[in-house]
């Protein structure tokens, strides 16, 4: 059982629990594999926090861009993030935008390593 706290020292909340939860079947060197690839990809509170902010001065929607939501990053950028309106309403909710991203992200972590690399072409002598 590995534990997260030691492979990815800054989760916290309800993202912790989940990966708690993804990593307690895992043995240490999966759970260092899951925890390497995870924290390359995943998306911090914070940065999500700021390129939200940041629509208030004219750059909408770059939080969206950064979420893997691209049509709705092109449609704040034409409307000035919905008016403003869809901007303070990721402004309060910047928090769970982040999660939802990163748990879909575990999601496909723990499947790219449940298939062991097997996208890799297979290579046949034929002497």
């Amino acid at each position: 059982m590995a534990n997260v706290l030691r492979h990815l020292p800054e989760l916290e909340g309800m993202e912790l629990g989940y990966i708690q939860g993804i990593l307690k079947n895992m043995d240490d060197e999966q759970a260092s594999l899951f925890a390497q690839v995870y924290r390359a990809r995943r998306k911090d509170n914070q940065m999500v926090l700021i390129l939200c902010l940041l629509g208030f001065f004219g750059f909408a929607g770059l939080h969206r861009f950064i979420l893997g939501q691209i049509g709705l990053g092109i449609l704040y950028i034409l409307t000035l993030g919905l008016c403003f309106i869809g901007t303070i309403v990721d402004l309060v909710n910047y928090k769970s935008l982040a999660y939802e991203y990163n748990i879909k992200v575990a999601h496909e972590t723990l499947s790219m390593m449940s298939n062991g690399g097997s996208s890799t072409p297979m290579v046949s002598s034929n002497d």
